[in-house]
């Protein structure tokens, strides 16, 4: 896809090609994702364990949702800009979800939500697409339920529990979103939702058999030094660089290395004479 990506051309997409996503929560990881081709960018409510030091996604707000993701559409051109809902923003009401999904589009800019949750979430789902606004589904694995879950565990390795998954990624199908997350989830549970419905599949630890992929930012570029989810490649190892770049600024800096004379602004050899020469102020 040449021109700017929407949820119809990432829907089209089912079965001719595979899909890339990624994270970003800035301006300036946004055109870095964008500048590489990525089809989509989420603005996950990863941003608070990622970008914000929270132990769980569950402190994130609407405000912080929007103050981040009006960053990264103000950097993305090309690519289809999601935004996550944060928790409790599509739980209390239909009109809440509505309106916190409108203020998602209309001050951030997103072109579409992502919700957590299967058919229980359907009427808020329902609505959002009802104010004409493209969502994004996400099962498996959900973050936002990592207490009722016990914890960040693979979902779906039971055959009662694959079966229901399965139920829900129809339902969400039928109701009209454009895509699905499956994260955390079998490889063989994510084919064969894959194979039945009619939407792209978007997976993070799911298999090779989804429609696309997905990547937090920071994993696939190695900017942190904890743990990194078995299903990350890392395609670079940025902390480290990053950690060697300041140690050497640090170094220059305490030998008097840094700034140089390249680095350094300077007046006509007369103006600074006439400076020097005059006498100390208050004298």
């Amino acid at each position: 896809m040449a021109d700017t990506v929407t949820a119809p051309a990432v829907r089209a997409a089912k079965g001719t090609r595979k899909l890339t996503m990624i994270t970003a929560y800035d301006a300036p990881t946004a055109a870095i994702a964008d500048r590489s081709g990525v089809d989509m960018i989420l603005v996950g409510d990863s941003l608070a364990n990622v970008v914000l030091g929270h132990p769980t996604t569950l402190s994130v707000t609407v405000d912080d949702m929007v103050h981040h993701t009006a960053a990264v559409t103000r950097s993305a051109g090309r690519a289809f800009v999601i935004a996550d809902m944060p928790w409790l923003s599509y739980h209390v009401s239909v009109e809440e979800t509505v309106r916190n999904a409108g203020r998602l589009v209309r001050e951030a800019g997103a072109g579409a939500v992502k919700l957590e949750g299967g058919r229980k979430r359907l009427p808020m789902i329902e609505a959002v697409l009802n104010a004409e606004i493209p969502v994004m589904g996400h099962l498996g694995l959900t973050p936002q339920s990592v207490h009722a879950m016990g914890g960040y565990t693979v979902q779906g390795r039971e055959v009662a529990a694959a079966r229901d998954l399965l139920q829900d990624a129809k339902a969400l199908d039928a109701a009209g979103i454009f895509a699905l997350v499956l994260e955390g989830v079998p490889d063989v549970l994510a084919r064969l939702v894959t194979e039945r419905v009619t939407v792209p599949t978007i997976g993070i630890g799911a298999g090779g058999d989804c429609d696309g992929q997905v990547l937090v930012f920071h994993d696939a570029l190695g900017l942190h030094d904890g743990h990194y989810p078995k299903f990350v490649r890392r395609y670079a190892g940025l902390f480290d660089d990053a950690v060697a770049a300041l140690t050497a600024y640090c170094e220059d800096v305490r030998s008097g290395d840094f700034p140089g004379p390249d680095e350094t602004y300077s007046m006509p050899e007369e103006t600074a004479r006439a400076l020097l020469e005059e006498p100390p102020f208050g004298a």
